[in-house]
């Protein structure tokens, strides 16, 4: 499959097709090849017919022979007439269609194009701003306010408990999800907290219990719009659930052979359950 290698300025000389990853808005630029969606590989978007209204280089792709393709991030105008052949979507609709690897550097993309775009002016004082050369960042030519692509870090954890019956894990139900599906608890870090914080907090306030033994998991760029979800586990240390119910629908301590419709594939939320699920928390010996 190969990797991916991050770079801010594109290789000098003559350039064969890239990967360009072109937005109208949130919408991907796809083309359908059987049941998969692919980035178009082309050497610039004149190829489609469209002229992009700003473009970001991410970097290449490089494959085991060590061959390299570069990748582009773009956005188009709205309203632009698609070619045919081209269809645009939201990432979540297009994966797994688009693949771990693609769907990662499309997340990448669209934040990059984004934070772009709404960063053309300083505000601090409302000048235009400049693109420096040597970092991903924006400056204001007057005030000298430095703008960086915007990170919204956040917790989501998997909170284990061991009962008479086995080893439960806590899954709640948002408001905001569809009918049926549970997750594990998840929230942003709010300023001057740390990681453990923020996961203390946010378990309590959502579910009313106390949790102990918390351990980093693991981390995945989340591009809805802009989040990096650090993952942990956890175990319950006291407490009754007690449900935030503005935000929280229900929540309760399910068994690994009798889970409720659980997160796509491509999420971290799915991977900490799968964990629960293959007998992760027997083997990190949870205790009451």
């Amino acid at each position: 499959m190969g990797r991916f290698v991050a770079r801010l300025t594109p290789p000098e000389g003559e350039h064969g097709p890239a990967r360009w990853f072109i937005f109208e808005g949130d919408n991907l630029l796809t083309r359908s090849n059987g049941e998969a969606a692919e980035v178009p590989l082309i050497t610039d978007p004149s190829g489609l017919g469209i002229t992009p209204i700003r473009q970001h280089y991410l970097g290449y792709l490089e494959n085991e022979r060590l061959e390299h393709t570069d990748c582009y991030g773009a956005e188009i105008a709205p309203g632009t007439p698609l070619p045919d052949g081209i269809i645009a979507g939201g990432l979540r609709q297009f994966y797994p269609r688009l693949g771990d690897l693609m769907f990662g550097l499309a997340g990448r993309a669209i934040q990059i194009v984004t934070w772009d775009r709404t960063h053309q002016f300083c505000g601090q004082c409302g000048t235009p701003t400049e693109s420096l050369a040597h970092e991903r960042a924006k400056r204001c030519p007057a005030c000298g306010l430095t703008s960086y692509p915007r990170l919204s870090p956040a917790i989501i954890i998997a909170v284990v408990r061991h009962t008479d019956q086995g080893y439960r894990l806590l899954l709640a139900r948002n408001h905001r999800f569809p009918a049926g599906r549970f997750s594990v608890i998840a929230g942003y870090v709010e300023p001057g907290e740390t990681l453990e914080e923020c996961a203390r907090r946010e378990v309590c306030e959502e579910v009313g219990i106390q949790i102990k033994n918390i351990r980093y998991f693991g981390s995945q760029p989340w591009p809805f719009p802009n989040s990096l979800m650090i993952g942990f586990t956890a175990e319950y240390s006291g407490g009754e659930v007690t449900l935030e119910e503005e935000e929280i629908a229900a929540a309760g301590w399910f068994a690994a052979d009798s889970l409720p419709e659980l997160p796509p594939k491509m999420s971290i939320a799915r991977r900490l359950i799968d964990w629960f699920a293959a007998g992760g928390s027997n083997a990190d010996s949870v205790t009451e």
